[in-house]
């Protein structure tokens, strides 16, 4: 055999080393970020529920994400900490921008749950407001018939989930 042949192998064999260091560096690394992303079960889409009138309180998953309409109520619930809506939120705001198209105003309060810092869960009810808000211009409302209010009673009674929420109803301009 010649130098040259023994120099490609030798490149060849160092080459096909540096692969497999490559390969196993990257599995390691995308199973540990894995684990650490995926320790949380991904969420499962959330159902719109319609009720015309609810003979009794619907309980709400804790840390799911998910949208009702009761009453005319579009009522959003949230996971702890997240300000994702849950998915089937254009179809529930379905009326309110028909309301609106009939000269109504949409009025979006956020409320929040009574664990935690205070002033960081007022933030986040105000997040998760402003992201309903924004579904809505995405569905055609104008801003200037989006109205942001503060509830009177930031925090509800009941269940954490229930409390992590935002209502939407129609109002008079």
């Amino acid at each position: 055999m010649s130098s040259s042949d023994d120099d490609s192998q030798e490149r060849f064999a160092l080459g096909f080393l540096f692969a497999l260091i490559a390969l196993v560096i990257s599995v390691v690394v995308g199973t540990v970020v894995v684990k650490r992303l995926g320790a949380k079960a991904p969420a499962q889409p959330a159902a719109v529920v319609v009720d015309a009138a609810p003979a009794a309180p619907v309980a709400v998953e804790e840390d799911v994400a998910s949208v009702r309409v009761e009453n005319g109520v579009v009522k959003f619930y949230f996971a702890t900490a997240k300000a994702e809506l849950a998915a089937g939120a254009n179809e529930a705001l379905a009326d309110v921008v028909k309301g609106v198209a009939e000269g109504k105003k949409a009025v979006v309060s956020g409320f929040h749950d009574a664990t935690g810092d205070a002033a960081l869960n007022a933030e986040l009810a105000k997040q998760r407001a402003v992201a309903v808000a924004e579904a809505l211009k995405a569905l055609g409302v104008g801003e200037d018939k989006v109205e942001l209010k503060k509830p009177e009673e930031t925090t509800a009674t009941g269940s954490n989930a229930e409390a992590r929420r935002v209502e939407v109803t129609l109002g008079g301009l």
